[in-house]
């Protein structure tokens, strides 16, 4: 296995609709670009898009995300918040519940681990 991985450009990836149970406003529709996987140590990285509005999260699994384009609020169900925007980066920890705001058409990088 290979110790360098150069990731390829996104290609095409579908827009979804976030599930009618999580929605809290809008009608945010988003896309995944899975550019790198390794299934035996359960990480996977790429890159996100969505459209504005607010829907409810749940993490089970760890993400590093650096902000590419765009504006969100992820909020914390206690009231604390990030806003972020371009160049922003931040950590969601297992555990997190709150919700995901995207106030401007957002393109997020992301590293994942389960």
């Amino acid at each position: 296995m290979s110790r360098l991985s150069l990731l390829p450009r996104p290609g095409i990836a579908e827009w979804e609709d976030v599930a009618a149970d999580r929605l809290v406003s809008g009608s945010p529709k988003t896309r995944t670009f899975v550019l790198y996987e390794n299934a035996a140590r359960r990480l996977a990285a790429g890159e996100w898009e969505a459209s504005p509005g607010k829907w409810r999260i749940s993490y089970t699994e760890w993400e590093y995300i650096e902000m590419l384009s765009g504006a969100c609020v992820i909020e914390v169900d206690d009231g604390r918040r990030i806003e972020a925007g371009p160049g922003d980066r931040f950590v969601i920890e297992p555990g997190f519940t709150g919700t995901w705001e995207v106030l401007s058409p957002m393109r997020k990088a992301w590293v994942i681990q389960e």
